[in-house]
Parts: structure tokens; C-alpha cells; sequence
């Protein structure tokens, strides 16, 4: 059976900050900075050159520090410099790239994590100290991962350390393919047999409301401490329900997909770019994260040893699945074609993201039939964020 790496972000919270870590997050900024202005300035792209170029120089100036917090610090730099290109490339940067966060990018030379006994040790300017964090349940579970790299993250609730684990899985050859069309409002699949199951998730109205909340304190509180407070513990809500709305649903994903061997879901890398609608439409779209699902879909999938693929997204939505040709309205959401088929259009999208990963796969599709039988499950708005608790 072939394996794929799964790789898993843990967040772990600091109990105290010592001395000497605020003067190691201002060096830090200052080494990125000066090597970003470096890139910018010449053009450098490439890890090497920009280590090569500037590292004899840093090494002469910052003697404490261990070495490898300027490779952090080149690939932190490199990073945002690309970035950067693309932005500005898009005509959405301008002035020169800066690094202003609280952040240090941390390789296996600079820190070591004991999960039994709860301690970080991190390498600084002074030696290596001790660092004691506060345990959460769901860090038992990385006990046999491997540790990869990590950030300091230094925030308004404290000083976090954010490590990737990963781990191999072994992914099976799937039979068939389940697909999954991604909506704001539903998530709709097209399962093998020729059922179709449409969930509905309210996200739309769930995030509408936040916002609007939220732009209610903006307006009817002043500029202060209060209104940084309330916007924060709405943020932080809102992110919390839809946190748990996205693993509910993987969770059921994953499991009507389990016994197939395979998912197929739309590439949406570039969908931002193409959103061109109202500002209202813009603003919506732009709030949904629709990559934030599809990576809990993916890794809660390898981990069951279900393949996932990503099909191409161009019309998936308005092309007839039985006979290629292009589909026409006849009705709210309702498309027609000229030979006879007519369905939603979310049950269109999702035919379509199954039989292109099957054509992905080198099977030979045959001309489709009707849907046999439309499933789903619905809850209430209010109920949205707890969709599906039996399967959390």
C-alpha cells in the first residue's frame, strides 16, 4: 500500500515568558528585516544566494546567537519576498516588503520538545533554558509523530509555540471516487451508487452575522481598549463555531468516503482572484475559507487511509455531466440541458468533480444516468455549529 506523509500543526502555550525572549523576538525582526530589504534590493529569491550573500556579515554582528536563527531567518525572508513579488505582481502591494510580527522560525537545532514532561528547550543567546507549557488533551495524540519545524508566536494571550508533526500513512488504491462540491452555504456530494447527499451548514449566515456584529461595535463604540476587547472575543467565537462546524463535517465526509477509498475535491488556489461581483459578494466570498475545510478534509481523510485528489474547477458547475454540453437555467437553482437532463446545480458540480477525478485516474467513465435518489441532512441556523455531534 503506498503512504503519504500527513503533517499536523499543535499549538502549545507557554506558562511564563523568561528574561531575554522579548530582546530574541526584536533581534530576530531586525535580522529578517535587514535580509528582506537585501532581497528586495537585488532581486534574490533563492534561499542559498540570499544565505550565501549575508551570512559572514550577520555572523560578525549578532556573535550570541546560535546560527541557525539566521537559516530561519534567510527562509522567513525568502518566503516574504515571494510573496511580496506575487502581490505586487497583482497590483495589490506596493512601497517595500517589512516583517513586523512577533514571530522566530525554529529548526530541529533550535528547540526540543518532551512531550512527558511538558518542557520546551530552546536554544537563545544565553544557552539553552527550560520552558514549561500547559498541557491540552488533544497533544497526547502526537506522542508518536515526528517533530518537524516550529514558530514563536508572541500574541496579546502570550507566547505560543506552533510545531508541525507529521507522520506516514498508508493510503489505499480506491475503488471509486466520492465528489465534493463546496459551497458556501452546503457542501454537496455525489456518491458511487448514484445517491446524492446535500448538507446544509449555514456558514453564510453564521459569518454574515459576526460581521455585522461586529461592524455594530465599530460604529456604536469609540476607538479604545473596550472595542479592541469585544472585536476580539467576536473573532475569537466566530472562529471557535466554525472550527468545530469544519471538523463535524469532515468527519461525516471522510466517513460516507471511507468505503470507497477516494475523494475528489475543486482546486480553489486561485478563486480569489477571479471573484469579481458587488462589494457586498466580494466581501462574503472573501470571508469564506473554503481551503481552511478542504485542508481538515484532507488530512482527517489520509489519516483513514482514503485518497484525496483536486480536479480541475472550470466549469463543473454548467456543463451537463451526461452529455458535456453547456447547461442552461430553468428555474432558481435548477439547469436544464438540451438532452433531457436537469438537476441543481450544486448536484452538477459534484457529479462532475466525481467523474473528472475517475477520468484523473485513468478509469473509462460511461454515459451517466439520472440521479437515482437525493439524501440530505439539515439543522436549524441556530443549531448550525453542531452539526452532526454524534460523529465529533
Amino acid at each position: 500500500m503506498p503512504s503519504e506523509t500527513i503533517k499536523l500543526t499543535a499549538k502549545f502555550k507557554l506558562k511564563e515568558t523568561p528574561e531575554g525572549l522579548d530582546e530574541l523576538f526584536q533581534t530576530y525582526r531586525e535580522i529578517v528585516n535587514f535580509l528582506i530589504t537585501h532581497a528586495f534590493e537585488n532581486n534574490v529569491t533563492s534561499f542559498y544566494r540570499l544565505k550565501k550573500e549575508t551570512y559572514k556579515g550577520l555572523r560578525k554582528e549578532y556573535l550570541e546567537l546560535p546560527s541557525h536563527y539566521l537559516y530561519t531567518a534567510c527562509q522567513m525572508a525568502t518566503s516574504i519576498y515571494k510573496s511580496y513579488r506575487k502581490m505586487k505582481r497583482k497590483g495589490k502591494a506596493k512601497g517595500r516588503p517589512v516583517f513586523r510580527k512577533d514571530v522566530i522560525m525554529l529548526d530541529d537545532h533550535l528547540f526540543k520538545l518532551d512531550l512527558e514532561k511538558r518542557v520546551i528547550k530552546l536554544s537563545i543567546p544565553k544557552g539553552r533554558i527550560q520552558l514549561e507549557f500547559y498541557p491540552a488533551k488533544y497533544h497526547e495524540k502526537f506522542k508518536r509523530w515526528k517533530v518537524g519545524q516550529a514558530w514563536l508566536v508572541r500574541t496579546s494571550k502570550g507566547v505560543f509555540l506552533n510545531v508541525v508533526f507529521s507522520k506516514d500513512g498508508e493510503v489505499r488504491e480506491p475503488t471509486t471516487f466520492v465528489g465534493v462540491d463546496l459551497n458556501e452555504n452546503n457542501v454537496t456530494l455525489s456518491l458511487p451508487n448514484g445517491e446524492f447527499v446535500q448538507i446544509i451548514t449555514h456558514e453564510r449566515e453564521i459569518r454574515t452575522g459576526y460581521f455585522v456584529k461586529r461592524q455594530k461595535i465599530q460604529q456604536k463604540i469609540r476607538a479604545g481598549r473596550k472595542r479592541e476587547e469585544l472585536l476580539e472575543k467576536y473573532g475569537e467565537r466566530e472562529k471557535n463555531t466554525l472550527n468545530d462546524l469544519y471538523h463535524k463535517l469532515a468527519n461525516k465526509i471522510v466517513e460516507l468516503a471511507e468505503k470507497y477509498g477516494g475523494l475528489a475535491l475543486e482546486d480553489l488556489t486561485e478563486i480569489r482572484d477571479s471573484i469579481r461581483y458587488s462589494a457586498e459578494i466580494n466581501g462574503r466570498l472573501h470571508r469564506w475559507s473554503f481551503r481552511k475545510l478542504q485542508s481538515i478534509i484532507e488530512y482527517k481523510a489520509k489519516l483513514k487511509g482514503v485518497r484525496v485528489v483536486f480536479v480541475n474547477p472550470a466549469y463543473t458547475s454548467s456543463l451537463c455531466p451526461v452529455c458535456g454540453e453547456k447547461l442552461s437555467p430553468n428555474g432558481h437553482r435548477v439547469l436544464k440541458c438540451k438532452c433531457g437532463f436537469e438537476a441543481d446545480r450544486d448536484v452538477v458540480g459534484s457529479w462532475n468533480i466525481r467523474l473528472r477525478a475517475l477520468k484523473m485516474w485513468g478509469v473509462t467513465v460511461p454515459p451517466e444516468s439520472r440521479p437515482m435518489k437525493m439524501g440530505g441532512w439539515k439543522v436549524s441556523r441556530n443549531e448550525a455549529y453542531a452539526l452532526y455531534t454524534s460523529y465529533g
